[in-house]
């Protein structure tokens, strides 16, 4: 029974990984790289000027400035938003000072019309209108892929991938049945043992990470819960119509109407001090003045992203905006089970992360990636070395054949058509209409034309060729970034602008990388002997 049972689990560790792998790989792919989608972001806007940080002891005098400016300017509005200054890597924001207004709604409009500007942190004067950055789908648009897909209704993204995370739990469960000696096993590596050897290393990256794995798994599925299943809150809030009552539930109803501000004076500078006070120098993010209907005008200091799993309205500052007078805390929605879905949302995205914690989650997000790419591969070595023993060279050859080319295309195709991505941004027409889109076309493009090429050439060549089209895409990405802006290497390295500079460093590594992979297969598919025709198979 026990030996069925594991071989039971051994199956479905098997095929449940399989029929998902290309899919997982993908989304483990673009999931990563949203760890850094700021940052990715602001690589793919050159035209964002550097801006130097904020000086110490500062945040409190730049706040009245910002205040005095909506003063004068929009003295009647309903909302004051103000969003100080962020330079940390903490933030993972690059922004200056900027303010925001709401005003009245006029009759027949269903949005209040809004004013912004960009003002000079050191005076307070509004600072002219910056060249508009190129339009790009940047970082965000990569993270979206990874639960959205793409050329899909997007709630059918999320359910096909939702329905493959359900079938990767299983996969990683299994395996941990399956491999009773996985620990152990996680210390040996037999290298040129052929299937042997994939089993190794894919037992290697596997228990590497492995309650990464199992974290991020469970929290995506958490992260649509009522996407997934939708039967329990209609159960209990009353079918569709109770869907604005379950979400007014779990993240509290909407609040009341707003009345203009009309305020003579506002001094943010002892609240910002007090907020500093609580969470330290330049913590305070944004700053929002608004007055419900019926009462006074309030001020919410909320701190700069990061620091801690629970952030929802706990990291926030509430005050009269008249006598300045500390108000009490805004209500927690959701009770524990709201606070335990905003947790494992904030672990899944890793919000509360600063950039070792980041760096952490990418390094664990590539050894996802090898886990599967390794998976996929250990797979075909298996068949074919049963194939070729076997004598059944014809038997499934399609099949193999089939599976070996998406592998190829995935694995190695999916990278190479990531730094297309990169290389659009670069070379589309800045005047381009629906430019963002573009460069999503040109991913795909190059993601199709890989899927064609490893179907047509031999399994090991086309291996080879594609991991040396990777390393030198991703090696010419600084260079191609150096010969079309400013903002290459040495600029960025010079001035300590981390941001552009650690994408231009990841892109060199990651070519690095995909040189060494493609002359180890390169090496190892010139070494390996001519396989034996069937006649000399079948010979006495």
């Amino acid at each position: 029974m026990k030996n069925g049972f594991r071989q039971v689990a051994a199956w479905l560790h098997t095929w449940s990984g399989l029929t998902v792998g290309w899919v997982l790989f993908f989304v483990f792919v673009t999931g990563t790289a949203g760890y850094f989608q700021h940052e990715i972001t602001r690589w793919m806007q050159p035209e964002l000027p550097y801006a130097a940080p904020l000086p110490t002891g500062e945040a409190a005098a730049v706040a009245d400035r910002a205040a005095a400016h909506l003063l004068a300017h929009a003295p009647q509005a309903t909302r004051w938003t103000i969003s100080m200054p962020q330079y940390s890597p903490v933030s993972r924001a690059w922004e200056g000072l900027s303010v925001r207004w709401d005003d009245m709604h006029g009759p027949g409009m269903r949005r209040a019309p809004a004013g912004r500007a960009r003002l000079d942190a050191a005076t307070g004067a509004e600072l002219p209108p910056a060249a508009a950055p190129r339009a790009t789908g940047g970082g965000a648009a990569l993270y979206r892929l990874h639960y959205e897909l793409y050329y899909l209704p997007k709630i059918w993204g999320i359910r096909l991938v939702g329905a493959c995370s359900m079938l990767m739990l299983l996969a990683i469960v299994t395996g941990i049945i399956t491999h009773k000696k996985i620990f152990r096993d996680f210390f040996t590596f037999r290298p040129g043992k052929g299937q042997r050897s994939w089993l190794d290393a894919h037992n290697a990256v596997s228990v590497m990470a492995l309650p990464f794995f199992l974290m991020i798994t469970y929290s995506g599925l958490v992260f649509f819960m009522y996407e997934y299943m939708p039967l329990g809150a209609k159960a209990v809030f009353g079918g569709d119509a109770g869907e604005d009552a379950y979400y007014a539930e779990l993240w509290g109803p909407p609040g009341p109407p707003r009345e203009a501000l009309a305020l003579s004076a506002l001094p943010l500078g002892p609240m910002v001090q007090r907020a500093e006070a609580a969470w330290g120098a330049g913590q305070v993010g944004a700053i929002t003045v608004e007055r419900p209907a019926g009462g006074g005008a309030e001020v919410t200091l909320a701190r700069v992203q990061g620091g801690g799993i629970l952030f929802w309205g706990v990291d926030k500052l509430r005050f009269d905006a008249h006598g300045g007078a500390p108000l009490a805390p805004e209500p927690v929605y959701g009770g524990a089970p709201g606070q335990t879905q905003k947790a494992l949302i904030n672990l899944h995205e890793g919000l509360f992360a600063g950039p070792v914690g980041r760096w952490l989650y990418f390094a664990s997000g590539l050894l996802g990636c090898a886990m599967i790419g390794t998976g996929l591969v250990m797979w075909t070595v298996k068949r074919r070395r049963h194939h070729l023993g076997s004598g059944r060279e014809s038997a499934e050859r399609f099949g193999l054949r089939l599976v070996e080319g998406l592998n190829v295309a995935t694995l190695a195709g999916l990278p190479l058509a990531l730094a297309a991505y990169f290389w659009a941004n670069r070379l589309l027409p800045l005047d381009l209409a629906a430019r963002a889109g573009w460069e999503m076309h040109t991913l795909f493009a190059v993601w199709l034309s890989s899927a064609f090429y490893g179907l047509a050439r031999p399994t090991g060549r086309a291996w080879v060729e594609l991991l040396w089209a990777c390393a030198a895409a991703y090696a010419l990405v600084p260079v191609l970034n150096a010969l079309t802006t400013e903002q290459h290497l040495w600029n960025t390295l010079a001035r300590g602008d981390w941001a552009r500079a650690g994408f231009d460093l990841t892109m060199a590594s990651l070519a690095a990388v995909f040189a060494m992979l493609a002359h180890r297969v390169g090496h190892k598919l010139r070494a390996k002997p001519a396989a034996p025709s069937r006649r000399q198979r079948n010979a006495p």
